[in-house]
């Protein structure tokens, strides 16, 4: 097992570090390590700046737009992201859809949506969660009932990240009531502009619009927008919940917010001295930056694996998800505890002296509750683990 990189690799590394460094809108770089919301339009122009250089999608097949670069390559690349404080794109088009259409899609699906998406010209979101189906998303209602040469469409998403900037969206819906659970659900696509559709804004702790309900009312949507089979859906949300979990750790992004979290303990004060003088809050921060460590090390083994393999993430990624999540919270947790009262969000006095930046650890801390959440709750993975890796 092989745990460093190669000369090769580091030179790939420099090389990714200085197109970053000179080519990241300042201004969309401070909003990400200032705790700040990206607009739609934020988002876009990075893509658009992602996809002239040819880096929008450097996971895909090379004849859709991909790279060519390898496993390692590509979480270089997403490490050097995180370091800088460069925002990744959002990972329901590039990432998520992306992958679906590339395992599950026609020749003309991928025609069709593949260049849009790598381009940057729709956005999409993800349209799984609902009342009462969450962890448990066999257990999803929203109909989808076919009639001629197209489905009618009525239910309900909730959580929908991004909802109110999407042009497109991906759900799982169900077109057969009899059988088991699994088996009655499909994957689709949907025009968010089509007919009957509403958004609609949930405001969150932080007092961020960030997630959405969105309604189905007798939504038509063309036949030709099922992907895989009628009745398989199941099978695609399987394959993308494995690709969304094994960036779940998102070790680049975290290192810098260790490094940023020291400097706050160095100026904050306890009893007259720095708070990263004092033992007991310096334990924690040494247990954090262990986990870390050790989050990297596992990330490592499962890239080695899988450039040997060439096998894609299996269930054991879990790990990834689970450990990850906890090392971001408990980052978010130990940045509330430096700065104290002045975490609170308030707005700056006539002299400007307020600390933008502490002033958004509050916010930020409880944005970052829900991280244990996605992608399946952390209960969910460890049940993952037992049954498919433990063999329990």
């Amino acid at each position: 097992m092989d745990l460093s990189y190669s000369a090769e690799e580091l030179a790939f590394r420099n090389e990714v570090r200085s197109w970053l460094a000179a080519n990241l809108p300042e201004d969309i770089r401070q909003k990400v390590v200032g705790y700040q919301g990206l607009s739609k339009d934020d988002i876009i122009r990075w893509h658009k700046i992602l996809a002239a250089k040819g880096w929008s999608v450097p996971h895909w097949p090379v004849e859709w737009g991909g790279t060519g670069w390898n496993i390692t390559q590509r979480y270089i690349y997403e490490e050097e992201f995180g370091l800088i404080g460069a925002p990744a794109l959002p990972s329901f088009g590039p990432s998520m859809c992306a992958s679906v259409l590339l395992k599950f899609g026609s020749p003309e699906q991928k025609a069709r949506y593949l260049p849009r998406i790598r381009e940057g010209d729709d956005f999409w979101v993800q349209g799984y969660s609902e009342p009462g189906s969450g962890s448990d998303l066999a257990s999803l209602k929203t109909r989808c009932e076919r009639q001629g040469d197209k489905y009618i469409v009525n239910g309900q998403k909730i959580w929908t990240t991004l909802g109110h900037y999407g042009d497109w969206i991906f759900c799982l819906v169900r077109t057969d009531n009899t059988g088991k659970r699994q088996e009655g659900i499909s994957f689709i696509l949907i025009d968010m502009k089509t007919p009957g559709i509403t958004v609609r804004p949930l405001i969150l702790m932080d007092g961020g619009h960030e997630v959405n309900e969105v309604f189905f009312d007798n939504v038509e949507v063309p036949v030709e927008n099922l992907v895989h089979e009628e009745g398989k859906g199941w099978t695609v949300a399987k394959y993308l919940l494995g690709h969304e979990r094994m960036g779940s750790g998102n070790v680049g992004g975290s290192k810098r917010e260790l490094v940023t979290l020291k400097a706050l303990a160095k100026r904050e004060l306890k009893n007259g001295k720095p708070l990263i003088d004092d033992p007991r809050f310096r334990d924690k921060l040494s247990r954090v930056e262990i986990e870390l460590d050790a989050l990297e090390v596992t990330s490592m083994r499962f890239l080695d694996k899988m450039r040997r393999t060439g096998q894609p993430p299996g269930a054991d990624v879990s790990m990834l998800k689970i450990r990850g999540t906890e090392v971001q919270q408990m980052i978010t947790e130990l940045m509330m505890q430096a700065a104290g009262p002045m975490a609170q969000p308030f707005k700056a006095v006539d002299n400007g002296a307020i600390d933008f930046f502490t002033s958004r650890l509050a916010p930020r801390y409880f944005n970052y509750r829900k991280a244990s959440i996605y992608a399946g709750s952390n209960e969910i993975q460890r049940n993952i683990i037992a049954k498919a890796s433990l063999g329990l």
